[in-house]
């Protein structure tokens, strides 16, 4: 019987070496016995096992079978306003129900299991490896249960999270329009207060990811407020606000999306008129709220990227090894293989990263959640939670990036792993690379996620330049005398990066310097000054780094992973053959990368 837990010897690994449960435990149970009945750490740890094995074997053996029906039937019909699941989908939230997996992460005072955050997002990246829009459906219950519990009033939460629970009804949140996508500033929805304190909220609403759940998260404009991000608050809407449904909507979903892939998630297009809403924090205050939600979804698009590419590479896989070409297994054959491990390589590499990822995420999200119940964390709680968000923050748009465009990449490889088959309907690699193409464009597209990350790096080189020409001084290879062989191949493409990166910014904003790899070391002592405030605003020079946002996202991303590998094999030395496959992989995409930064 087939299993997504059990049956991966690496997310076995990661779950018992790689995430950091003596920082998260602590965190959901602070004392044993707990009032569940531990006794200790490991009975908790037995029991968040035996969870991801009960939905590895439901991802497995139900939701698997049932992809390919969901895929044909679609997400479900539009009626009058209304949006019903289809069968297929219907079916899928009836067992998660059974399960109880909408209150796998809810506090056990809305009547949820409580577990860690991080239990849930592997639970979630198990049903994405065998349908992406199924995760996407039921990823959104979760998801907006936690944003009403963050940021709505106790009345809110007292009357939907137990509904989400138990699959009553779901949520969806709304910010791309017709004339807005990635410019979320020039949004045109609008809202006029009323005397009893709600909102009247007015427009439309497209490209909405389970828009039909019966609760909306919408960003708009009150009447006066400031042009921008900075004017815009985010209003919490409820389709049936009395739980009559033969009444009329607060707001009609008027469209369902026909998408090339991801044929199970319901994509829709929303109309609010004079829609009664409550505002969500404070006046102005919505695209900030919004992030929360924004942030899970791009770490959740990573798991997403990922998942796809397990699903895709497992169904290579099992082709390969059973298809005889030349007189020999597919898998067999030379060049096959080589490339088969290099996909592979990838694939065990990312997984690294994301397992990392979550561990901060969880760190971060809980101690937010504390503070904002509490608003008691002691000064540990309070470095811990910075430490932690300054991970997610650099992290969240590299996994996103990184995650969409390997999925994309080696689900067409495995396309052509299977030759003229992996073209037919009746094989699911296909389906597979449909669907990655929703992870590429949605919560932000890959450019845009270059662009975030390149503003954090230029941000940190403007504020804290000596800092900067700190960690390039630091991991000259002339320091790692004596070091283990991963501690000096990390050093050497952490060295290399800075240069380059350094010399890419340097001959953006500064070409007469004409700075060169043979007189780098020499001008490093005048970098502090080269590197001002004032070199930021010229925009001219600042439009030329952002033509090479991607490649400095790429690049980065390949640090961020290479330094995830590095720590395992330091406490592991089976993790070294990994570090060591990955690094040899992506030495060639360094020097590309390079060489065109070169070009200015």
């Amino acid at each position: 019987m087939a299993n997504y837990y059990t049956d991966s010897a690496e997310w076995k690994y990661h779950f018992k070496n790689s995430i950091n449960w003596d920082a998260i435990l602590p965190l959901y149970y602070p004392t044993f016995p707990t009032a569940d009945g531990f006794q200790n750490r490991d009975e908790v740890l037995q029991f968040l096992e035996e969870l991801l094995t009960t939905t590895g074997k439901w991802a497995a053996e139900s939701l698997a079978p049932r992809s390919k029906e969901l895929d044909k039937q679609g997400a479900g019909t539009l009626l009058n306003g209304v949006f019903t699941p289809s069968e297929a989908l219907n079916k899928t939230y009836q067992e998660a129900k059974e399960l109880d997996l909408f209150g796998l992460c809810m506090a056990p005072h809305h009547g949820g299991m409580g577990v860690p955050t991080i239990v849930g997002l592997l639970a979630l990246e198990q049903i994405s490896k065998t349908c992406v829009s199924t995760m996407s459906q039921l990823g959104f219950f979760t998801s907006i249960a936690d944003m009403i519990e963050r940021f709505c009033d106790k009345d809110i939460q007292d009357k939907y999270i137990p509904m989400i629970r138990n699959g009553e009804i779901s949520g969806c949140m709304c910010m791309t329009e017709p004339d807005a996508g990635s410019d979320v500033g020039s949004l045109r929805t609008t809202a006029k207060k009323q005397p009893d304190g709600s909102y009247l909220v007015n427009g439309v609403k497209i490209f909405i990811t389970n828009g039909g759940g019966g609760l909306a998260f919408v960003l708009g404009r009150i009447d006066g407020a400031p042009k921008g991000l900075e004017g815009l608050s985010l209003f919490f809407i409820e389709q049936w606000p009395n739980a009559d449904r033969s009444a009329k909507p607060n707001y009609l979903v008027t469209k369902l999306e026909e998408k090339m892939g991801m044929h199970g998630s319901a994509t829709c297009e929303l109309v609010f008129e004079n829609s009664k809403a409550r505002l969500v924090g404070g006046e102005n205050e919505g695209f900030k709220v919004m992030l929360h939600l924004m942030n899970e979804a791009r770490i959740c698009v990573g798991l997403q990227g990922l998942a796809i590419t397990e699903g895709a590479l497992a169904a290579a896989r099992t082709y390969a090894e059973g298809r005889q070409q030349f007189g020999k297994p597919l898998m067999e054959l030379p060049l096959f293989k080589r490339n088969f491990n290099e996909w592979e390589t990838e694939l065990d590499a990312f997984r690294a990263l994301m397992a990392d990822t979550f561990t901060y995420f969880d760190i971060y999200t809980r101690l937010d959640l504390k503070k904002r119940r509490t608003d008691d964390l002691t000064a540990d709680e309070v470095k811990l939670q910075q430490k932690a968000g300054r991970r997610v923050r650099r992290r969240t748009p590299l996994v996103k990036y990184y995650g969409a465009e390997m999925s994309a990449t080696l689900t067409q490889r495995a396309i052509q792993a299977l030759g003229g088959y992996g073209y037919m309907a009746e094989y699911e690699v296909e389906r597979f690379h449909r669907d990655c193409f929703g992870p590429l464009l949605y919560e932000g597209t890959s450019q845009i996620q270059a662009l975030m990350s390149m503003k954090d790096l230029v941000k940190f080189m403007m504020k804290e330049p000596a800092r900067f020409i700190q960690s390039i001084v630091g991991n000259h290879p002339l320091t790692t005398i004596g070091d283990s062989s991963v501690k000096k191949a990390l050093t050497s493409s952490l060295y290399e990066y800075r240069k380059h990166v350094t010399m890419l910014v340097v001959r953006c904003f500064r070409p007469d310097l004409q700075l060169s790899e043979m007189n780098f070391t020499q001008t490093l002592g005048q970098l502090k000054s080269i590197i001002r405030g004032d070199f930021w605003q010229e925009e001219g020079r600042f439009d030329k780094l952002m033509t090479h946002a991607e490649t400095m996202c790429q690049a980065l991303s390949y640090i961020e992973t290479l330094k995830v590998l590095a720590k395992h094999a330091a406490k592991d030395s089976s993790r070294v053959a990994l570090f060591d496959r990955y690094h040899k992989l992506i030495q060639p995409r360094f020097a590309a990368i390079f060489a065109d930064w070169k070009l200015g």
